[in-house]
């Protein structure tokens, strides 16, 4: 059985959209099953408390474990928020499957704005509040930085991927 191009191409953006969806689905239940390990990389980085000794931005520091939960349970929401658009826009995707090429296009906007949301969250929150307000690229310990620019990387190219006129 022959594939034409458009049947790889769709069925190759589906199949990566939903990797993602399955990704943000075990992240928010490790978060929530594993509350405590998460919530300690967010305590420290927020607190500074393994920042470079003296430096002049510890009056950055966010020592209040209210503030760390709220900000911790934003990012549960957040990647909650992206698994549920990953999911939707992989449904409407595979709704639209067989569809003419433009119809396909528009499909394509829930899966579009969960990966935009994805990146946003892994470039914004992570790379420039937690590394470079918070300094967390100064701790040997509590640096996420290169898993976040990791997660960024992967989500940016499957946007621009998806985006992608479809072949003819």
């Amino acid at each position: 059985m022959t594939q034409t191009p458009q049947t790889i191409h769709r069925l190759s953006k589906l199949a990566l959209l939903s990797a993602i969806g399955l990704y943000y689905l075990l992240v928010v239940f490790n978060n929530l099953t594993d509350y405590n390990s998460n919530y300690q990389f967010v305590r420290h980085v927020l607190s500074m408390d393994t920042t470079f000794p003296g430096n002049h931005g510890l009056w950055r520091a966010l020592p209040q474990p209210r503030i760390h939960t709220l900000f911790y349970l934003s990012i549960i929401a957040w990647e909650t928020v992206t698994a549920i658009l990953c999911w939707w826009g992989a449904a409407r995707l595979l709704l639209a499957f067989k569809a003419p090429a433009p119809a396909f296009e528009r499909a394509k906007s829930i899966a579009i704005l969960a990966l935009t949301l994805g990146a946003l969250q892994w470039f914004l929150a992570f790379i420039s509040v937690g590394g470079e307000w918070f300094l967390m690229w100064q701790s040997k310990i509590w640096n996420g930085q290169d898993a976040a620019f990791r997660m960024f990387v992967i989500l940016l190219l499957t946007l621009l991927y998806l985006t992608r006129p479809e072949p003819v």
